[in-house]
This record gives C-alpha cells, sequence and structure tokens, in this order.
C-alpha cells in the first residue's frame, strides 16, 4: 500500500459516517423547524389540492408534545410559543384523538363569537366581505364541474378563495360558536366539502381546537401531482411523470 493511500474499509467507514451525519440532520430539521405532510382531502380547494405536498413550519408556534413523534407526554402546554394568526393555514392534531393530522384555516380566535349564516361568515357579528372571484373547474365522478369562488377578506386584511358548491349547504347556516379561551375556530376553504368547527360532535367532528394540539403553519408546497383520478399519477410508473406532475405548483407559497 502506497502511503497516503486509504483501505477500502476506511473509505466505507467514512461513508456510513456521512450518511448516518446526513439523517441525523434530517431528523432535527424534521422535528424542530420544518415537517413535510401530504393533502389527502379536498378540504382546503383551492388553496391547496389532493396530491400537494408541503412543509409545514414547527418554528411557527412553538413546540407541544404534539410537535414530536409519537407526542411524548413529556409536558404540558407549548413552550416558546406564538399565538396562531387569523388566516394562517395551520396543522394541527384532532381533538377527538389526538393522533389524525388536520389542516385547516384559522378563522376565530379565543373569545370570537363564529356564525354561518347564507353561506356567509360573522365574526363577532360583522360580516367578513366576500366577493366573486370566478370559477374552480373539478373533477367528480369523471365529468368536471365548474364551482364557484369567493374571495373572503378577515378583519386583519387576510385574503383568500373559498369554493361554494352549494348554495344551501348543511353548514351554511349555523347557530353563533363562541370560542373558548386558548382554543381556535379551523375552516376548511372548500366550505362545503369540509368537516371542521363547524362540526362539534364528539364522535364525528373537530369542534374548537386547543392551542396545544397545534404543529405548525404551512409555507409552501415543494412537489405537487394528479392523483384524483384513478388513471392519475403513479410513482411506479415513471413515464407518466411529466404529465402528471403539476408543475405550476412547485415552490407555491400557501396563503
Amino acid at each position: 500500500m502506497s502511503i497516503g493511500t486509504k483501505t477500502s474499509g476506511s473509505s466505507w467507514s467514512e461513508t456510513l459516517i456521512i450518511v448516518v451525519e446526513a439523517l441525523a440532520i434530517a431528523m432535527l430539521v424534521r422535528i424542530f423547524f420544518y415537517q413535510p405532510f401530504n393533502i389527502p382531502s379536498g378540504s382546503m380547494k383551492e388553496t391547496l389540492l389532493v396530491g400537494d405536498y408541503l412543509f409545514v413550519s414547527k418554528l411557527s408556534y412553538g413546540y407541544s408534545k404534539f410537535s414530536f413523534p409519537f407526542s411524548p407526554d413529556l409536558f404540558s402546554g407549548r413552550i416558546w410559543g406564538a399565538e396562531p394568526k387569523r388566516g394562517d393555514v395551520a396543522v394541527f392534531k384532532l381533538p377527538r384523538d389526538n393522533s389524525t393530522d388536520y389542516i385547516k384555516r384559522v378563522i376565530g380566535l379565543p373569545g370570537d363569537e363564529i356564525q354561518m349564516k347564507g353561506g356567509q361568515l360573522f365574526i363577532n357579528g360583522q360580516a367578513v366581505p366576500k366577493v366573486p372571484a370566478g370559477s374552480f373547474t373539478t373533477r367528480e365522478e369523471g365529468r368536471e364541474r365548474a364551482i364557484p369562488v369567493f374571495q373572503e377578506t378577515l378583519p386583519n386584511g387576510v385574503k383568500y378563495n373559498v369554493l361554494d358548491s352549494d348554495p344551501d349547504g348543511p353548514y351554511d347556516n349555523t347557530a353563533v360558536y363562541k370560542v373558548p379561551p386558548g382554543h381556535y375556530f379551523m375552516m376548511g376553504d372548500n366550505r362545503d366539502n369540509s368537516t371542521d368547527s363547524r362540526v362539534q360532535s364528539s364522535r364525528y367532528g373537530v369542534g374548537f381546537v386547543p392551542y396545544e394540539n397545534f404543529i405548525g403553519r404551512a409555507e409552501i408546497i415543494f412537489f405537487s401531482a394528479d392523483v384524483d383520478e384513478p388513471d392519475a399519477f403513479r410513482w411506479w410508473s415513471p413515464w407518466t411523470w411529466p404529465f402528471d406532475i403539476r408543475w405550476n405548483r412547485f415552490f407555491h407559497l400557501v396563503r
């Protein structure tokens, strides 16, 4: 062996060390900074589509036991906490089981009164401005359908689009919901196809979401593929990827 030449054994060990270090860094980033999630349902259309993959910032709201894998019961409440803002798109643990991940928009803050009347959102007795913003084309049972889109503007100036597929949907008219202290009222942007805080049933609903249950704020879509149809995107068919990947949604900010 020549002087300065490494053995194959030392090369393998160095490679293994690099791989372990990379995995450790990736795990730290996932636990403390940004966690990837994918969207399995259409409750947040048109903001988020089925097949979107996004990064959620855990720094946004600080940390609770739900911020970590398996939700270890190490402490209660939040550390380095920052309160969710009205209009944030946030991931949280479903209160009724504290294990299922949900993603909705923050609509009501602690102490707010929330109500739907005739499909219009009211916050503390004031109607949230809602103006037409075109239509959104979706596929349902193999057929395309255009759904009316409206832009809402929250009291803090946050603007976003909502879908109104049914002018007389089951949750278009509700009682007044009084948000308890330390809780938030969450709603999906696809208003007539979202199980959210308007559904208060302890068995099927979401109800008010405790501050502790928040995981983080949705920040950016890093990948998206059309998976709405049975013959759509398939990981095992790379020759179809260029046609099924939604290239225009890459690095799209979630707002």
